[in-house]
């Protein structure tokens, strides 16, 4: 039988970078991390500075539902999202050349002719 080694902080800190990527504005950062390759090193960014909580599993056996909800208490919410905070402005800063090469600026709808004339 194989065994699978999973890390339960894995789908949580998934969560928590959804969150909050979602109080970013949509250009360019969330734009930016909808690319996967970037959104996967955010999670890493993240999960390399947490703590590791871990299970093994058989084979063919599904994760329990209880190791799923793991209960922070507020100050390691708040240490988590500093965490996800911090790696977006990391990550962000590493790539920024090619952030700006795939997610060209956003026009101002205003300057646009068929908006000079009514």
């Amino acid at each position: 039988m194989t065994k699978t080694i999973v890390n339960l902080w894995t789908s949580l800190v998934a969560r928590e970078v959804e969150e909050v990527l979602g109080t970013y504005a949509d250009h360019p950062f969330q734009q930016a991390f909808s690319i996967p390759d970037l959104r996967q090193e955010l999670i890493a960014y993240v999960l390399s500075h947490t703590p590791g909580s871990y299970i093994v599993l058989e084979d063919m056996e599904k994760l329990p539902l209880d190791a799923c909800r793991l209960q922070l208490s507020f100050e390691e919410k708040q240490l988590l999202k500093a965490w996800v905070h911090e790696g977006i402005r990391c990550i962000f800063d590493r790539h920024s050349e090619t952030i700006t090469k795939h997610i060209p600026e956003v026009d101002d709808p205003g300057l646009a002719p068929s908006h000079w004339f009514g």
